[in-house]
């Protein structure tokens, strides 16, 4: 049992992920992969992926290094999911872990998966031919297995952030912790998770840096997930609920044929990325994607706000509740 500890300061701090996280989501989809029972909804994608990443092919060579740090059970290292990144600012960040902690983390891997040796020891030393290996085998992952499907984790995982804030309007974080999965319950500042995928009990202190709760479209139904580091920015990742992805596997849109498939996909995906991502994602040109996302913010369904040498863009609340079918509010 995991019993995460909440103060004053701890529950005013709790945050939900504005969207699906990209490294999450890569983590916890090769764990899909490498399992053998997984949710019905997932068999499809999981045998065209597998057919793609045959053992003996090429895509599966260079894919390896992701696949060889995601073990099916167990720990797998925190490095892979940095906090609050876009996806290229995320690879940067993962290519730029120090050499200590990559010692580290990779040894822990290593000390519990005997077999993955081979393809993570040179990560392990920092070899800069693994750390630029890895690189392409995270946006070549991202390219051939999330990118076909994003739309479907995104919008299950925006439609879950509706749930869970209702959740908070009804009854308060208490009521989110306490709804959060059938193996946890929430009471007296505790939240107790009966099954977190590590062996015996243990417990997290907040100690008021509050909590990021992450939606996770590939997660394993029966538990929910923390970071192995406690001193990192605390984090728990639970699994969607999988009426949430029948719905967003059906794709209807009403709202695309409204303002159009393009700005559809772009609001969709403008959770705190920027115009060349969106770009990247909705396969527009940045040209493009930055006349579209103009056009959104001049009615106020997209944020934009300048991030150094980035502009980051954010759905609004008015944005969601498009994106939620909820409709817009009638004007006097």
């Amino acid at each position: 049992m995991l019993r995460i500890h909440f103060s004053s300061a701890d529950l005013a701090r709790i945050r939900f992920a504005p969207g699906a996280d990209w490294f999450w989501e890569t983590a916890l989809s090769v764990h899909q992969l490498r399992i053998r029972h997984s949710h019905p909804l997932l068999d499809s994608w999981k045998r065209s992926i597998r057919h793609q990443l045959h053992p003996v092919g090429a895509l599966r060579a260079t894919t390896a290094p992701v696949i060889a740090l995601s073990p099916p059970l167990g720990y797998f290292p925190d490095f892979l999911t940095p906090p609050d990144h876009g996806f290229e600012s995320g690879v940067e960040a993962i290519l730029s872990t120090s050499r200590a902690r990559l010692q580290r983390e990779i040894g822990m891997l290593a000390e519990s998966n005997k077999d993955v040796r081979p393809d993570v020891e040179g990560l392990g030393r920092s070899d800069p031919a693994a750390i630029r290996g890895l690189g392409v085998a995270l946006r070549t992952y991202r390219d051939v297995v999330l990118a076909p499907v994003w739309t479907q984790v995104s919008s299950a995982a925006q439609a879950d952030l509706q749930r869970r804030l209702r959740h908070l309007v009804a009854g308060g974080w208490a009521q989110v912790l306490d709804t959060l999965h059938p193996q946890a319950r929430y009471a007296d500042g505790v939240l107790q998770i009966a099954v977190w995928g590590m062996a015996g009990d243990s417990d997290l202190y907040l100690e008021g840096r509050g909590l990021t709760l992450i939606p996770s479209y590939f997660k394993e139904a029966r538990q929910l997930m923390v970071l192995a580091d406690f001193d990192l920015p605390p984090v728990l990742v639970y699994p969607v609920d999988p009426v949430l992805r029948v719905l967003a596997d059906a794709g209807h849109s009403p709202l695309a044929s409204l303002i159009g498939a393009t700005r559809s996909r772009i609001l969709e995906l403008a959770s705190g990325r920027n115009t060349s991502e969106i770009a990247r994602l909705a396969d527009i040109s940045v040209p493009a994607a930055s006349k579209h996302l103009a056009v959104l913010r001049q009615n106020n369904v997209v944020s934009s706000v300048r991030h150094g040498g980035m502009v980051i863009h954010t759905t609004t609340a008015l944005g969601l509740a498009l994106l939620e079918g909820e409709g817009l509010p009638v004007q006097a």
